[in-house]
């Protein structure tokens, strides 16, 4: 490990290491690694991959390590913690193209920071906002509630740059909206967690700052919340979010004790107002009540439920369901957690997030059964050591075996990370 000595940035061993980052690293490790790095430039990073494939060293990735119990357990020692947290700038932003190109180390917290500046801000909400960094972001797929306007992540990016796992950059796409190329690549990456190259930088999508913004609660039962649902997505209302919450979320944020539909509209004063009014009436005819929340009662709110999306100690679980089961799963959860669980659902798209204190094999019986899936993020790892984290069952597993081999030949990047053990 000489060689690595002589590189810009840190090289940890992992004595020296800081408990806060032992103390992430440790529970996916099936040994102590022997070194942290934290490269500063994308050569350096370069140089780190290439030293690791020539002798074979296998590799743990991340950022800021908010999601490093995500995903499934590493199958191998690593040899390398390699994080991007020092690739931290700000290449270019491109106000008048509504562009932003950053380096994978930079949080979303400081760029959005950054992008207000001009008015402008990256529509991403996901989990650990303040840590997340943009190419952990990206390499877990983790958006959230306004994918209902803006998409998810791969939506909003535009150009990748990347390690290979021979240490070689490689690019895809552009800084401009219109140019595509490279957008398979740019897919393929999204959500990959880290196993097919180290992204080292991006260029992202952003938009202006809305005028004024609103949020409105609609609580009660939950066949009356879908009928609602279905009025609203087949209507002209345009709400940046809708999501289904379940009644601990509800209870949580002291509203009711039901579950209820979490919507927010993000534009100008004159069309809210106009959309406040439908959407009132479309809950008085489905016997629903609502709660609007507005400037800091709204910033509040959505403080709130952050807290409640990040509770610790908890099994938590991305899901997908057909959207008009949505409320059969509602149901189903409900009576498995003993209406205890913690559920945010994609009204749309029926994408969402669960968390729940005991696991049970039937939640993904029943997320499969409605034509969805469900995958574990974070649980104890005696559970994942014994339990399919990914539970895919499609048959494209063969493809994606191929493209590891081509990527990643040696097998040294986040072995045992993505599904079927890769």
């Amino acid at each position: 490990m000489k060689q690595l000595t002589n590189l810009s940035g840190d090289v940890i061993p992992w004595d020296d290491l800081e408990s806060h980052w032992q103390a992430k690293i440790k529970p996916i490790c099936p040994n102590n690694p022997p070194y942290f790095i934290s490269p500063d430039t994308q050569n350096a990073l370069s140089q780190v991959v290439e030293y690791a494939n020539q002798h074979q060293y296998s590799i743990l990735t991340c950022g800021q390590g908010s999601k490093l119990d995500w995903g499934g357990l590493l199958r191998k020692p690593v040899a390398l913690v390699v994080s991007t947290q020092k690739l931290n700038r700000i290449v270019e932003h491109a106000t008048e193209d509504l562009t932003v190109t950053v380096e994978a180390g930079v949080k979303l917290a400081d760029l959005q920071q950054t992008l207000q500046q001009a008015n402008q801000f990256l529509p991403i909400d996901p989990s650990y906002p303040e840590t997340a960094t943009i190419g952990g972001l990206i390499a877990t797929a983790d958006s959230g509630s306004w994918r209902q306007r803006y998409g998810g992540v791969r939506d909003l990016l535009l150009g990748i740059t990347f390690v290979r796992a021979d240490g070689k950059i490689a690019s895809a796409g552009g800084r401009v909206v219109k140019n595509v190329a490279g957008y398979d690549l740019m897919k393929l990456f999204t959500g990959s967690y880290g196993t097919l190259g180290v992204i080292s930088q991006v260029t992202l999508r952003v938009y202006p700052i809305p005028s004024a913004s609103l949020t409105i609660i609609l609580t009660g039962e939950l066949n009356y919340l879908n009928q609602a649902r279905q009025i609203i997505l087949n209507s002209g209302l345009t709400p940046t979010v809708i999501d289904f919450i379940s009644a601990t979320v509800v209870k949580q944020l002291e509203i009711s004790s039901s579950p209820g539909l979490i919507l927010r509209w993000q534009t100008i004063p004159e069309s809210i107002n106009q959309q406040l009014q439908q959407i009132q009436t479309i809950a008085k005819g489905c016997n629903l009540t609502s709660q609007t929340y507005q400037d800091e009662l709204e910033n509040n709110l959505w403080q709130r439920l952050r807290k409640i999306k990040e509770s610790p100690n908890l099994i938590t679980c991305k899901i997908g369901v057909i959207p008009n089961r949505i409320g059969e799963f509602m149901q189903e959860y409900a009576r498995l957690t003993n209406n205890q669980g913690i559920a945010i659902i994609h009204a749309f798209s029926g994408l969402g997030k669960i968390a729940f204190g005991e696991w049970q094999a039937e939640m993904r019986r029943i997320c499969e059964n409605k034509q969805g899936f469900l995958t574990i993020l974070t649980a104890p790892n005696s559970l994942k050591e014994n339990t399919d984290v990914w539970g895919y069952t499609g048959n494209g597993l063969t493809i994606m075996e191929k493209l590891k081999t081509q990527f990643d030949p040696n097998r040294i990047l986040n072995p045992g990370r993505f599904l079927g053990n890769i």
